[in-house]
């Protein structure tokens, strides 16, 4: 249940409630906007009715019930769509679409440098890398770790743009938080909820990736483990589904766009690189998904594709990365939306 304090309620009046709310055994969330104060309650449905008559008390606006499991992250929660603060002064949601590119995993000093540069010349807002990665085969390429963080802390001081790196498991938050701007749950991680967790008690930007085999639902509950931890800045990412199809890598869920968008007021960003697997599907998928409704897109970038560590057959070079920016942006004006 929500609650919406009237504007310019009293910080006693909002006590007031809070006090209520615990006394009936609930656990109270506070929401301070600028304007008003929003309560989320969580607790048994047998406390509905009691909830409800707190419509009653000074300063209350109203008492909205959510029917959806997820409290925090339903779109009833909040008046307006959250904007996140992604660092350096990019915000993902509202009108302005945000790009993230990069290579899969950085690999050397002379290769994020020159890749940092290239999708900064283009237009590109923020630098994905993995630094920490989580591969399929025990025997493949599993990063640079904490050398791979400096590296990329360098070209975002050398290039002024944020940095987006994945974060595997709890040990490793404070460490990969001290070098990046905003941190990634990557797909095998979607419900690893004591990881969740940990981050929803920081207050970093974190994008949430959707599982292979996630449902909707699934998804949305997984960045309720973050939201009712505290932590607000988060950010949806729509990268493919397992399906019984085999020309792509996974299947990319265009559907997932507006279908969140109804569902709950969080940004959503869409990753054609591992929708589709194939470099080729890469643009296409791109420029669907502005039209979809996207807030941004997350995009595999490497300057030898062919010599990339990981998952070179998905990456676009600098130059094809251009030419993709330039097509975005007339996406973008069709759908009254800027890059």
């Amino acid at each position: 249940m929500i609650i919406s304090m009237e504007k310019g309620a009293s910080k006693k009046k909002i006590e007031h409630v809070k006090h209520l709310i615990e006394s009936f055994g609930c656990t109270a969330h506070m929401s301070e906007g600028a304007e008003r104060t929003i309560i989320g309650v969580i607790g048994d449905k047998r406390d509905k009715d009691r909830l409800t008559m707190l419509e009653a008390q000074p300063g209350v606006e109203k008492v909205i019930p959510i029917l959806t499991p997820y409290k925090f992250a339903s779109i009833e929660s909040k008046h307006k769509p959250t904007v996140v603060d992604a660092g350096l002064g990019v915000k993902i949601g509202g009108k302005k679409i945000i790009v993230i590119a990069g290579p899969c995993a950085v690999e050397n000093e002379k290769q994020i440098f020159d890749v940092s540069k290239a999708i900064k010349d283009s237009g590109a807002h923020m630098l994905r890398g993995g630094a920490f990665k989580p591969r399929t085969s025990p025997y493949a390429f599993q990063g640079l770790k904490e050398d791979g963080l400096v590296l990329l802390a360098r070209a975002r001081e050398r290039y002024h743009i944020p940095v987006v790196t994945e974060v595997m498991d709890i040990a490793s938050i404070e460490v990969v938080s001290q070098y990046a701007d905003c941190l990634q749950i990557g797909a095998r991680n979607i419900q690893n909820f004591p990881l969740l967790k940990m981050v929803g008690k920081t207050k970093m930007p974190i994008i949430l990736k959707r599982g292979m085999s996630t449902t909707i639902e699934e998804f949305i509950m997984s960045a309720e483990y973050i939201l009712s931890e505290g932590n607000s800045n988060v950010v949806l990412c729509e990268r493919g589904i397992r399906t019984f199809e085999t020309a792509t890598r996974n299947t990319l869920d265009i559907s997932a766009v507006p279908v969140l968008k109804s569902k709950t007021h969080l940004p959503v960003i869409v990753d054609p690189s591992h929708g589709t697997g194939v470099s080729k599907y890469v643009a296409s998928m791109a420029c669907a998904a502005i039209a979809a409704g996207a807030d941004g897109l997350m995009i595999e970038v490497h300057p030898k594709p062919e010599e990339a560590l990981s998952d070179g057959p998905q990456s676009l070079r600098p130059s094809e990365f251009k030419e993709l920016m330039d097509k975005l942006r007339k996406i973008a004006a069709a759908v009254d939306r800027e890059l």
